[in-house]
């Protein structure tokens, strides 16, 4: 046999063994790979869990068996259990919110220029006004930008507008009782003098700072 030919059919066998030796998928596997995922996936969302009451359960209903809890008993289990899950959710939901709010309004606070109002408001000139202030009650014409921590704006108003100082968010009412007519300000807002818990529907979420460029153009009773 010619020497080449040799080395092409040596060259040849490690992919043909492969082939023969790799085993097929057995049922224990399958088995085995699904308890595992299984097994992962509750690892991760029910910390804790009682395997062998676990194990129990899965196997009388898979081998259709008497189970040992009535139905409407685990019904009500595991409807607890997903009011439980979805509260847990929702409160590291907050935590989160209330943590970047904290991470966001320290990161504002020392900036230079920044004057903090007794609520927390953030205020900082952007241009001197010599006009008069706001009074508790009256009405304010202002042009303004809002926007969220990342810049994004959610309104806008390029006309100046007319509010009366009691229908806007705490933080204006607090703020611009600050500001004489003509001046123009940056104003960082803690959610809790903004929309709080509620947030703005789809425009701003639960426990959101605000960040307004206000520019203060009149003042009235």
């Amino acid at each position: 046999m010619p020497r080449y030919l040799l080395l092409s059919l040596v060259l040849m066998l490690p992919p043909a063994f492969a082939e023969q030796t790799t085993p097929a998928t057995s049922d224990h596997d399958l088995a085995y790979s699904l308890g595992a995922s299984l097994g992962e996936r509750l690892r991760q969302e029910v910390p804790g869990l009682q395997l062998q009451a676990l194990i129990e359960g899965l196997q009388q209903a898979y081998q259709n068996k008497p189970l040992a809890l009535s139905q409407a008993r685990i019904d009500a289990v595991l409807a607890r259990h997903d009011e439980q899950a979805t509260a847990a959710a929702a409160q590291s939901q907050v935590e989160q919110a209330l943590a970047a709010e904290k991470r966001f309004m320290a990161t504002e606070r020392g900036r230079a220029g920044v004057r903090e109002l007794s609520d927390g408001v953030l205020m900082t000139e952007l241009q001197a006004g010599n006009g008069a202030k706001p009074k508790a009650g009256g009405r304010v014409q202002v042009r303004y930008v809002g926007k969220l921590p990342d810049g994004t704006v959610f309104d806008q108003n390029n006309q100046p507008q007319w509010f009366k100082l009691g229908s806007v968010i705490e933080g204006w009412q607090t703020a611009l009782p600050e500001m004489a007519a003509g001046s123009k300000y940056r104003l960082v807002i803690p959610s809790a003098q903004a929309y709080g818990a509620d947030g703005a529907g789809d425009l701003i979420a639960p426990y959101t700072p605000l960040v307004f460029e206000i520019e203060l153009l009149n003042v009235a009773d």
